[in-house]
């Protein structure tokens, strides 16, 4: 499903304008970036937690180039599905 199919099915359920719908989801959106980009992490009851997890630095092995490479210490987003949204998705 895309941004557009979201908008579209927000429309169609509570008849608010299209546009304002557009509007809507994409500051809930920004405002998830927003918040996660400066590290914190977002906790939707009965939905998931968008959160951030957190890489040490270490060591690899290129094996095309037989060298080692060392990874730095980075974060990436990921989402987490609550109890509820888990029981329903099959």
């Amino acid at each position: 499903m895309t941004k557009a199919e979201i908008v579209k099915t927000i429309h169609a359920r509570t008849r608010v304008n299209s546009h304002n719908c557009a509007i809507i989801v994409d500051e809930f959106l920004a405002t998830i970036k927003a918040n996660m980009v400066e590290g914190h992490n977002i906790y939707l009851r009965g939905f998931g937690t968008f959160a951030i997890r957190r890489h040490n630095e270490k060591r690899a092995y290129n094996i095309n180039n037989a060298t080692h490479t060392t990874i730095p210490p980075h974060c990436t987003p990921y989402f987490k599905a609550g109890k509820e949204l888990s029981s329903k998705v099959k």
